[in-house]
């Protein structure tokens, strides 16, 4: 709560607990991240609300919402705007806006009206470089003890990639069920990468692996096979 008190900018680190905050949304007030104890978060800023990109953003999340529902994961979204703005913009997306086979998008999760710029402060979401009225495209990914997993920034004109998003959320509830590591481009059905022999008996265990388990390349690099249908019965934990 000091960096919130002093409005500081702060930039948070893979690691630490996510700052606390109370805040009213679009669907009420709420106080992070208690109310979510237990769910993964997704909390996500964008620069303004009735600007394209960010309206092509919440439309493809708000169609995805049910997926991320499923993993069990919060959408919540960030603009410093204030309550009737997000509203009257949350309107028309519904109402008035068809976008590549997307309309009549309804968007259910919060959106956090942050006028005073301290919660996207306390997050390291308003860059000075980039805007100082406004704040980057940050996402933030909190596991359900609320600590913060994963840090995406991008620059206001360019939009998120959403199936990097979803891959992302996956991946790190993968590693954390089966205690693994996830190679480059990893989806769920690949080989997953097993821990280091400093963790898992010696490098001559890992490389004389009987077991037809282990696929070892070096000593240092061994993978193992986790098939989808594995992942997918962990997915939301």
């Amino acid at each position: 709560m000091e960096n919130l008190e002093n409005n500081v900018n702060v930039m948070p680190r893979i690691g630490d607990k996510a700052p606390a905050f109370e805040a009213v949304t679009t669907q009420g007030k709420i106080s992070f991240p208690s109310d979510f104890k237990g769910k993964w978060v997704i909390l996500f800023s964008h620069p303004a609300d009735f600007t394209p990109v960010c309206t092509s953003e919440f439309m493809t999340f708000g169609k995805m919402a049910a997926e991320y529902e499923a993993l069990n994961c919060q959408l919540i979204g960030l603009s410093i705007d204030g309550l009737y703005s997000h509203i009257a913009w949350l309107r028309t997306i519904k109402e008035k806006i068809e976008y590549k086979g997307m309309k009549d998008i309804e968007i259910k999760f919060p959106l956090i009206e942050d006028v005073s710029m301290k919660v996207a402060k306390a997050y390291g979401m308003v860059q000075p470089g980039e805007s100082e009225t406004q704040a980057v495209r940050a996402v933030f990914f909190i596991d359900p003890k609320g600590t913060i997993r994963t840090i995406i920034y991008y620059p206001l004109s360019l939009g998120r990639n959403f199936d990097e998003i979803k891959r992302i959320l996956i991946g790190l509830q993968t590693a954390d069920n089966f205690k693994v590591a996830l190679p480059a481009d990893w989806r769920p059905g690949d080989d997953v990468i097993v821990p280091t022999a400093g963790s898992c008996g010696t490098a001559k265990d890992r490389m004389e692996d009987k077991s037809g388990e282990l696929t070892c390349y070096d000593w240092f690099f061994c993978t193992k096979k986790l098939s989808k249908e594995e992942v997918e019965k962990k997915l939301g934990k």
